[in-house]
């Protein structure tokens, strides 16, 4: 640990914050003047780069950059910023929940009452959220469901807007000159293995989040359309023998109002409760987006052969899941969902967040900011203004991914470990503020 080499290891790691999975370089890169094509800045040799996975339990550093980057995606959607009006926090906008219908009794924690096979389950038991009778649970019907959520939420939003429409007295192609419905949605894992969605749905006039939807279209017309939609939609497709299987959502479909009704924009008069108000729930919102199965860490990895299934340290559940999708994969009749490819995710095909067009920033733009930022900075220390106009010219070799031990990844995961601490007690006082 004293010698030069480790210093140079160390460095690395903390050069991508602690990344438990980084890749490692090796080439250069160059800043040069766009007009007189001098040489601003280079680089030569040995560099890493983070791993950029969302899930946290591949690498929590790298998670955590996406948990923020999702919270000011969604946080842009309801109080603005980011490109976004700060008019769009009068926007009529609720947060819908969505869940996977039932593939067969489940262990539960009901509360009052004991659990259907007669005992109490405290939170966290290992047997929350597995089949009751592992042998009559629709395996099949559960992992097809999931590969065709995506489908599901595609027609859902579809409805919605003729929902909407429909409730104005329009038709969908009328309604673009009243109003724009948007969404930013979540998926998460519940303990049974099914995603369910979390979203906030948004309604703003017919220009998007800068002007405001019709007076008619409130919070209660919105809800109704919501419930309407996602009791309407189906996809259908059919299980191994033939026999046709219609998806749908369940039965608990929750609607929560989060139309901001403390907030004075044109007077600038904000008692910044609403504030508060948005500011958690975006982060509640983002935290989903960097969840994995709810299975170990070997069941958030691409999935390879029987043998590795057959090795994996996970709950008799997921391995059945997983087992489920890897065996209707090798079945022509569901090719093109390409359950192999996802039984890892036991079957879920679809991104963990996503987003209208017209909601709010994207994650493009948040990371263009931040190279923005760097280059920036660079100029700054050449002594260049910052609005020089510049190239940069990367040319990269990938030497290797992770680390060459356990014992470096034990030692990597401890600075990581302290470098998140640090980040977060340093977050804490400003939050805190933000909140008073």
């Amino acid at each position: 640990m004293r010698s030069p080499a480790y210093r140079e290891w160390r460095a690395g790691v903390e050069s991508v914050q602690g990344c438990l999975q980084p890749v490692r370089l090796v080439g250069k890169f160059e800043v040069r003047h766009m007009g007189t094509g001098d040489l601003i800045a280079s680089r030569q040799g040995r560099v890493w780069a983070s791993c950029g996975t969302r899930r946290a339990a591949v690498c929590p550093t790298c998670a955590e950059r996406y948990a923020a980057d999702a919270w000011h995606l969604i946080h842009a959607g309801m109080s603005g910023g980011k490109g976004v009006p700060d008019t769009v926090a009068r926007s009529t906008r609720l947060f819908v929940t969505l869940t996977a219908p039932s593939f067969g009794r489940v262990h539960s924690r009901p509360g009052k009452r004991p659990c259907s096979c007669g005992r109490w389950h405290p939170e966290g038991h290992p047997l929350l959220g597995t089949p009751l009778d592992p042998d009559t649970y629709d395996y099949p019907g559960a992992v097809l469901w999931q590969a065709h959520s995506g489908k599901l939420w595609h027609r859902f939003t579809i409805a919605l807007r003729r929902a909407v429409a429909a409730a104005g007295g329009l038709t969908v192609r009328e309604s673009g000159a009243h109003l724009r419905i948007s969404y930013a949605k979540v998926a998460e894992y519940q303990r049974r293995g099914l995603v369910h969605f979390h979203a906030v749905v948004r309604a703003d006039g017919p220009s998007g989040p800068d002007s405001s939807p019709p007076v008619w279209l409130t919070p209660d017309v919105l809800a109704d359309a919501v419930r309407t939609a996602a009791s309407s939609v189906q996809v259908d497709t059919e299980r191994p023998d033939g026999t046709p299987l219609p998806l749908g959502w369940g039965t608990q479909v929750d609607v929560k109002d989060i139309t901001a009704t403390d907030i004075d924009i044109p007077d600038g008069d904000d008692d910044g409760t609403q504030v508060v108000k948005d500011t958690r729930l975006a982060g509640y919102i983002a935290k989903y987006a960097t969840k994995g199965t709810g299975a170990t860490e070997t069941g958030d990895r691409r999935i390879r052969s029987q043998t590795h299934i057959d090795r994996l340290q996970v709950s008799a559940h997921h391995r059945a899941m997983i087992q489920t999708a890897w065996n209707l994969g090798g079945l022509d009749q569901y090719a093109e969902l390409k359950l192999r490819h996802w039984a890892h995710m036991l079957g879920f095909r679809g991104h963990f967040l996503t987003k209208s067009r017209i909601y709010s920033t994207t994650f493009k733009n948040l990371r263009a900011e931040r190279r923005a930022h760097q280059i920036q900075t660079a100029l700054t220390d050449a002594g260049l203004p910052e609005d020089t106009d510049v190239i940069v010219v990367n040319d990269w070799q990938i030497l290797g991914i992770g680390y060459d031990s356990r014992e470096q990844l034990e030692l990597a995961t401890a600075i990581s470990d302290r470098i998140r601490a640090a980040r977060q007690t340093k977050a804490t006082p400003a939050r805190e503020g933000q909140q008073t």
